[in-house]
């Protein structure tokens, strides 16, 4: 049984490392090439699964190239694709990065393809009731709902991945325990001129168990409805910072399973997303709970 499943973006990735950022209307050859799985949920739960908890992903994909490789990518990482369904005849959601060197960015283009929405079986619903956390960000908005609160009424944590200002997230917010969005998100939603300001005014509008502020190079902060406590990010030097987010929420899920309060979570994902930064690919790259165990007592975190 999976402790963690997921319902959320799929993505068939095609990261390009590059040397510098391209000119308009030229050519650059790339350092290197590569297929890789994406998606915020997805690839939260890959990490989840590396750092020792079970996990499964519900979803819809295609059996055509991108979706195969997606379903075989879970499978080598262990994620279950029991409830996942393929579907013939339509496109893969599928995007292209561009990792530039000079600058550690990323940019990205993507095409959300044309798959059917998903839509929850028997199956899908009981292990939604019989997980520890479910995990949403914003994609398949109404199964995502519908899940939410098949979710609340089973004692299953809702954890949302915030990191779209997509059309109707406050009915997916409302069934929220554990909400992590970004900056951007948190401002843009609440009108709120500071972070601070922003985790306090979601706090109220939704009463959720924690808000985590994600403030990408600059930590986080992490707020209980009392006190608003930040969090750092962990040295790294940056070689892939796609992804990085997703692993982030996906190692704070793991941590909640395993039963560590709120800050120490933080604290565990900051940690988790700096390893992961330091090598291509954004689950490839996410480190063993032991690697992260060490590498957080060299930086004198104890676990």
């Amino acid at each position: 049984m999976a402790k963690i499943v997921g319902i959320g973006a799929c993505v068939f990735d095609t990261l390009y490392t590059i040397p510098t950022y391209p000119t308009e209307d030229t050519k650059m050859r790339a350092v290197s090439s590569k297929a890789s799985g994406g998606g915020p949920v997805a690839t939260g739960l890959v990490a989840a699964q590396k750092l020792g908890i079970d996990t499964a992903y519900i979803g819809v994909l295609s059996d055509d190239n991108g979706g195969l490789f997606l379903k075989g990518d879970f499978e080598k990482y262990g994620v279950s694709t029991d409830l996942i369904e393929v579907k013939s005849g339509f496109r893969s959601f599928a995007s292209t990065l561009l990792l530039c060197a000079d600058s550690a960015t990323r940019t990205c283009v993507f095409d959300k393809g044309d798959l059917p929405a998903l839509v929850l079986n028997e199956n899908m619903k009981r292990a939604i009731a019989d997980a520890d956390i479910l995990m949403v960000d914003g994609n398949e908005m109404d199964a995502a709902v519908e899940a939410a609160k098949i979710a609340r009424a089973n004692g299953t944590k809702v954890l949302y991945d915030c990191g779209g200002l997509y059309p109707g997230v406050e009915k997916l917010l409302a069934w929220t325990d554990i909400m992590i969005p970004s900056e951007e998100f948190s401002l843009g939603h609440t009108g709120e001129k500071t972070a601070e300001d922003a985790a306090k005014k979601l706090f109220e509008l939704y009463s959720p168990e924690i808000v985590v502020i994600t403030q990408g190079k600059r930590g986080g902060i992490c707020y209980d409805g009392k006190t608003v406590t930040p969090y750092p990010i962990y040295p790294a030097k940056v070689v892939d910072s796609n992804g990085s987010g997703d692993v982030f929420h996906g190692a704070f899920a793991a941590a909640k399973v395993l039963g560590y309060e709120s800050l120490k979570c933080c604290h565990f994902s900051s940690a988790v997303s700096a390893l992961k930064c330091m090598g291509v690919g954004a689950r490839e790259s996410v480190p063993s709970f032991e690697q992260v165990k060490k590498y957080m007592e060299e930086n004198n975190y104890e676990l």
